[in-house]
């Protein structure tokens, strides 16, 4: 009659226990614990996904390394973008937490506010360079100001108007949206800025070259530091 001791120091089962006993400890730890995303719930119209967004949180929480980061983007670099889901900025530039400031809203627009945050961003944080970037696909190409104002007015039954910044061009979208930072007076001429097309499809950026420099056109005078 073959004994537990018998069974266990047959050489096959030694085997299988090299080959398959990790695996079955990491299973039976998920099993016990979980893998995290078994702990979060679905998105429901009542909790929405922030409420498994903050779940991720704690676990993103209990193995933070980030907190020596300086706040001086390391590549003083900043980046104005769209909101767009499809634009993993900090992947698509090969940039790590801490890189660079990015700039984000519908369109890549350069408003009164991105202009604030540049400033800042350069004459507090010390960047050194700017980037647009905007994306092929994108949703403000689809609509118009008057066409989204009618829109929300028959919506919300309220008569007011705001500007959205839709567009049709989109290489004339990235190059007034450059315009627009290096034209501003308290934009140092020294700053490049840099101008980008996303290809949602592909994932390549694109770069456009700045008409001003093969017109033999003057570049408005900008501030010098």
């Amino acid at each position: 009659m073959h004994t537990l001791f018998d069974f266990v120091a047959n050489p096959l089962f030694a085997m299988l226990m090299i080959l398959f006993g990790p695996l079955a400890i990491v299973l039976m730890y998920r099993a016990w614990h979980g893998d995290g995303r078994s702990k979060m719930k679905e998105p429901t119209v009542a909790g929405g996904a922030a409420n498994a967004m903050v779940q991720a949180n704690g676990l993103y929480a209990r193995r933070f390394g980030l907190r020596e980061l300086p706040a001086q983007p390391a590549q003083r670099l900043a980046v104005v973008t769209c909101m767009d889901a499809r634009l993993p900025v900090e992947q698509l530039l090969g940039l790590r937490p801490g890189d660079a400031h990015v700039i984000r809203n519908a369109g890549g627009i350069v408003t009164e506010d991105t202009i604030r945050s540049l400033l800042v961003s350069h004459y507090l944080l010390g960047t050194q360079e700017f980037l647009i970037i905007n994306h092929t696909d994108c949703g403000m190409m689809t609509f118009t100001d008057a066409e989204l104002n009618a829109r929300l007015q028959r919506t919300v039954e309220k008569k007011l108007a705001m500007p959205f910044y839709a567009f049709r061009d989109l290489d004339d979208n990235v190059r007034r949206q450059v315009q627009k930072v290096k034209s501003h007076p308290w934009v140092p001429a020294k700053v490049p800025v840099r101008g980008f097309v996303y290809d949602v499809r592909t994932g390549l950026l694109r770069e456009l070259v700045d008409p001003s420099k093969n017109s033999g056109e003057t570049p408005k005078k900008r501030v010098e530091h």
